[in-house]
């Protein structure tokens, strides 16, 4: 089944090039071009992305609203159309994830659009569940309990327990694919829990390998799993212990989850991380994920490849797939990243709202402050 978008505007030079674009891209458009009837279609049909034109912010503020508190559309991708007066943060906070400045052209939507194709899907994919009955060993600090599963999906599964642990605040969980010999083992985190003893469980750090597996499993036991996109190829223009700043046409949104990869060789090496500070049609700040010992080894390993890479002549390219949209988290920085000694995480704190250009600047004249040093010790 397509992806599904709902476009709340009244310009028709707008709505015809967001429908040309849309199309181009599979995915299916339904207009509104009142406000009220769109916060009706709202409780009662799922899009995957909504769309809104910003001439006038009380209501498009109110249709984004009612799209964050629809069960059926929270997560959906919300698209901004904007004047090029707005700041992007005006946008931001009334609950945009992507901006289209005025006047929208094909080039410049379609190639938003792409990257808003690829959250689509996966918040679609992520929130796609299979029943399946198979053992699994929860690890908790006292020992470990057995537990068997009732669904699974790429970003956790729910379990039923025998005997539910007392303590389940620092838990990991493995279990092998049915039907294969592949086995899955990795730290998680307690989503939810009812009271029959039955409990949803988020995987933090999967490895790629099993990452990959997990995929493929899904995906030949489901046939409404669709592919993902191909990983969207971005330039880097600076790094440090703590995340990157990527050149792209097409990047994703602030509070985005992401994963990096890079190929030497034959070696594939990947990092987790969540987008930032984005810039519409220039590119993305991402700090790396280092929740874990095995995501902090994985963040050193990747950075190893870059040390002593003279990134004024020679940009490298890594590959970004979007994990998923982290809605909860605050768009404010928080104290500790605004202190940052991570030169890059500061910047990302503390200009955030620079335009493009002069956030690149700032980028430039900062590059000279790392330590080489550091970039394998953090």
């Amino acid at each position: 089944m397509n992806l599904q978008s709902l476009v709340v505007a009244d310009d028709e030079k707008t709505v015809r090039v967001l429908r040309r674009v849309l199309s181009d891209l599979d995915i299916d458009m339904e207009h509104c071009s009142n406000p009220e009837t769109a916060v009706q279609q709202l409780t009662r049909n799922r899009f995957e992305a909504v769309i809104v034109d910003c001439s006038d912010t009380e209501l498009a503020g109110r249709v984004l609203k009612s799209a964050r508190l629809a069960p059926c559309n929270r997560r959906a991708v919300a698209l901004a159309i904007v004047d090029a007066n707005m700041p992007l943060r005006t946008a931001f906070e009334m609950g945009a994830h992507f901006v289209l400045y005025k006047p929208v052209s094909a080039e410049r939507a379609k190639s938003s659009f792409r990257a808003a194709r690829a959250l689509m899907k996966r918040e679609r994919r992520r929130n796609t569940r299979i029943p399946v009955e198979m053992p699994v060993t929860v690890r908790v600090n006292d020992g470990q309990s057995p537990a068997v599963s009732l669904d699974l999906g790429e970003g956790g599964l729910a379990v039923r327990f025998v005997h539910r642990p007392q303590n389940l605040n620092s838990i990991s969980v493995h279990f092998a694919l049915p039907g294969t010999a592949h086995t899955v083992e990795c730290i998680g985190e307690v989503a939810w829990e009812n009271s029959s003893r039955q409990v949803g469980i988020r995987f933090i750090d999967l490895l790629p390998d099993s990452r990959d597996q997990l995929k493929a499993w899904l995906e030949s036991h489901s046939p409404e799993f669709e592919k993902d996109d191909p990983p969207t190829p971005c330039k880097l223009a600076d790094f440090s212990p703590g995340g990157c700043y990527l050149e792209s046409t097409s990047p994703f949104p602030v509070r985005t989850r992401v994963i990096l990869s890079h190929q030497i060789g034959g070696l594939r090496m990947q990092v987790e991380g969540a987008v930032r500070v984005m810039h519409p049609d220039f590119g993305m700040g991402v700090e790396f994920t280092k929740r874990t010992a095995q995501q902090k080894e994985q963040v050193k390993k990747f950075l190893r490849a870059f040390a002593g890479t003279d990134l004024e002549h020679k940009k490298l390219e890594l590959l970004v797939e979007p994990e998923g949209l982290d809605s909860d988290e605050p768009l404010s920085p928080a104290a500790s990243e605004l202190e940052s000694s991570d030169h890059l995480l500061r910047l990302f704190a503390t200009k955030s709202e620079l335009p493009a250009k002069a956030f690149r600047a700032e980028l430039r004249s900062q590059r000279n402050l790392k330590q080489p040093t550091a970039l394998v010790q953090s």
